[in-house]
């Protein structure tokens, strides 16, 4: 049995908490896509940890955590974050392990990344220049190093060769910086991932479903960015939905049961990209300010707007979610007036489905509004104490979803949820 979670909008959900909270329910957390371009922040002991690609299970100790195929690996930022997590008294050797189909980034792909975004000028994506997209280009190329090459004597020679391809991409580019200091530190980091438990990853989490054991996959970035269905080009490299979940850890369709969906109560993003319900008002820097709204892994401020319902439908219909989880619901206790966004003008024609081109089109959201609690929420603890504006906000959406919102995340903390 799988369930999953994952982030409903464009990324930074606040869904490290929620995997956090929801772990020591589950045998196996497996991240199934996605690099360190994604940031899950938990708290642990009050201090603020930022998981990049360790799944976001790796501190209840019951619990085995595996980094699946369909995640992209940068062996120092592995190693780094290993560190971290070891100052905590986590055993890595022990319960850390990565599938040996897991495609590696080298030194070159960041190159790569930071020229050909350098290349597109004001057409820039917003890539947060860790290395993803060339690293997934070379998978789909079929070029790419894996995990598993590491155990092999032939390892040597295949990077060469394939570095010797992105040098030749590099000259196109002009790109002359020295990224010597970034091959030294591939090249000690390599040394450590051998030395943790890479198995066959597939096989590995089937078995262990196959002697009854619960698995929690974790996704990262959002549905808003998935490479085929989000705001394309402007998405990330892989596929951030449910069915990336089969792919990325090489499970059956049949074995996912539970598909828990992640949303703020409002809207973020991150880089370049449409975002229809964006504010460009003292609103929108007010929903930044208060919920501290800058990027995990870039520290970028974070574009800020209302739900959008239109595109929430949208994530909601190609996961199959079963269950919301309302993120960052106390920010909005400092609002008077709250919006929802619950359809699109565009030409003069209200739609409701997400277009084709959101970058082409001349999208003008159609907002209800409804009446803010303006109370602190964040010390709340059960559902009877929400204020009934906060369960109307709610209730609207569990209406125009068909879904319901089950958890409401009322700050950072791990006791700060409260089950609706």
């Amino acid at each position: 049995m799988v369930d999953v979670i994952l982030g409903l909008q464009w990324g930074d959900e606040g869904k490290g908490k929620i995997v956090d909270y929801f772990a020591s329910q589950y045998d196996i957390i497996a991240r199934f896509q996605g690099g360190p371009n994604a940031g899950h922040t938990l708290y642990v002991e009050d201090k603020k940890i930022v998981l990049h690609q360790i799944p976001s299970g790796v501190f209840h100790q019951q619990a085995i955590n595996l980094i699946g195929n369909g995640v992209v690996l940068d062996p120092g930022t592995l190693r780094r974050e290993a560190d971290t997590v070891s100052a905590f008294g986590v055993d890595l050797k022990k319960n850390l392990f990565i599938s040996e189909r897991t495609h590696l980034i080298l030194p070159t792909h960041r190159a790569l990344d930071k020229a050909a975004e350098g290349a597109k000028g004001e057409g820039k994506i917003g890539s947060t220049l860790k290395g993803i997209g060339p690293a997934y280009m070379d998978k789909t190329g079929r070029n790419g190093l894996r995990v598993g090459d590491l155990l092999h004597k032939g390892f040597i020679a295949q990077y060469i060769k394939l570095r010797l391809k992105h040098q030749k991409l590099l000259d196109n580019y002009n790109f002359n910086e020295d990224i010597s200091a970034w091959e030294e530190e591939f090249f000690e980091s390599i040394e450590f991932l051998k030395s943790l438990n890479i198995v066959n990853g597939e096989y590995f989490l089937n078995q262990k479903i196959s002697e009854g054991k619960k698995v929690l996959a974790e996704g990262a970035q959002g549905s808003m960015l998935d490479i085929d269905f989000g705001t394309f080009p402007f998405v990330t490299s892989s596929n951030t939905i449910s069915a990336g979940v089969c792919n990325g850890l090489g499970v059956a369709p049949q074995k996912i049961r539970e598909v828990i969906g992640v949303s703020k109560a409002y809207c973020t993003r991150v880089g370049g990209g449409p975002f229809p319900t964006e504010l460009h008002d003292e609103v929108g820097e007010k929903l930044r300010k208060v919920g501290s709204e800058f990027g995990a892994t870039t520290g970028r401020p974070r574009r800020c707007g209302w739900m959008d319902m239109v595109a929430l439908q949208y994530a909601c219909m190609l996961n199959g979610v079963t269950q919301i989880v309302m993120t960052k619901a106390d920010v909005l206790d400092a609002f008077e007036e709250l919006q929802i966004c619950t359809s699109y003008k565009i030409n003069d024609k209200e739609i409701s489905e997400i277009p084709f081109q959101m970058a082409h089109a001349p999208i003008e959201p159609q907002y209800k509004s409804f009446k803010g609690w303006n109370k602190e929420t964040s010390s709340i603890k059960t559902h009877e104490e929400l204020p009934v504006e906060m369960k109307d906000y709610i209730q609207f959406i569990n209406a125009a979803l068909g879904v319901e919102v089950k958890y409401v995340s009322n700050g950072p903390g791990r006791d700060q949820i409260i089950k609706v």
